[in-house]
């Protein structure tokens, strides 16, 4: 099959599209024909080196929309539609970057929306870590305030877009002037312009702090985060946009506010028993952007050939949305 591959850690350019044997179907898994897949961070920090350990000749991706090829168990029929993400691709197997994937039953999703494979693509990843975040670890509900740290990243603006869809207040921060209509477009009523020091930006409109915060950026400004939120409220880090993971001197009687709650979320979980696929609103979230009741936010489409120039977007950090290439 074809398959996008590095031979070795580097920029872009290191990324082949090379013929590399078709994996069988063990137990356990399906294999899929894939149609379309969507790029992330983690495909970059994988292709640099700096992600796991490195596999050469391995196909990079976590995740794809594209159709039933084969299914042992008989749960999922030939030519069914589906999404996949996670389960071991581009980790302990072939990833997504190819005409075929093998991957975990547990982590594909049957989908009846007819929206394209393009735009299902743009959806795994990105809205079930969303699902995972937000209905998981913060509980969140209709009519509640939600603050978005580091809202123009692709998870960003699927979780935008997703809280706005479920009766919440999101407010948005963008460090770039530019960016601000764009996250209105997608339903921001009220978008910062992050200096570092959003909480008192936050506070003079909701004076008691808002319900509840998805942290993006990470440690360089959780701390901050955690000072925007009310009473009782969470805060749950799904990114780390801003550096290492590393909290230096973090005083938790000072930098920890009374009753606030701080709690981490990563995909991994994705198809487990703690966080089980078949329970996702992925196929609600389909259906509204098939019917543009949630805004889709695809920002660019390559074609498979194309895989340089659409890493070179993503390294960029000037998508402003998802990119997806189609196979």
């Amino acid at each position: 099959m074809k398959a996008i591959v590095a031979l070795q850690p580097g920029n872009a350019d290191a990324l082949e599209l090379r013929d590399i044997e078709e994996h069988q179907v063990q137990e356990g898994e399906v294999k899929i024909r894939v149609k379309a897949f969507g790029l992330n961070k983690a495909e970059s920090y994988y292709r640099s080196g700096n992600y796991g350990t490195f596999v050469a000749n391995q196909a990079l991706g976590i995740e794809a929309a594209g159709e039933i090829v084969e299914d042992p168990s008989g749960e999922f029929k030939f030519g069914q539609k589906v999404v996949t993400a996670m389960g071991g691709m581009m980790f302990t197997r072939h990833g997504s970057y190819a005409e075929y994937v093998t991957v975990q039953r547990d982590n594909v999703v049957a989908i009846e929306s007819q929206l394209s494979f393009e735009a299902l693509a743009a959806l795994p990843e990105l809205y079930l870590t969303a699902w995972g975040a937000l209905d998981g670890n913060l509980k969140i509900e209709a009519g509640q305030t939600l603050l978005i740290r580091g809202a123009t990243s692709a998870l960003g603006m699927a979780a935008l877009t997703y809280a706005k869809a479920r009766g919440l207040t999101v407010l948005a921060t963008t460090r770039q002037t530019s960016s601000v209509d764009r996250l209105k477009a997608l339903g921001a009523e009220h978008v910062f312009i992050d200096d570092g020091e959003v909480a008192k930006q936050v506070r003079e409109l909701y004076p008691d702090g808002v319900d509840n915060a998805l942290e993006i950026v990470g440690a360089a400004t959780v701390t901050d985060t955690m000072q925007a939120i009310r009473l009782w409220g969470q805060v749950v880090v799904v990114g780390l946009l801003g550096g290492a993971p590393v909290l230096s001197s973090f005083n938790l009687m000072g930098d920890l506010p009374n009753t606030v709650k701080l709690s981490f979320f990563a995909s991994g979980l994705l198809g487990s028993d703690a966080l089980p696929l078949h329970e996702s609103p992925i196929n609600w979230i389909a259906e509204q952007v098939e019917s543009g009741t949630m805004p889709s936010i695809v920002s660019k489409v390559f074609n498979f050939d194309e895989i340089q120039a659409a890493h070179r977007l993503l390294d960029s950090n000037t998508a402003l949305g998802k990119i997806v290439v189609k196979v």
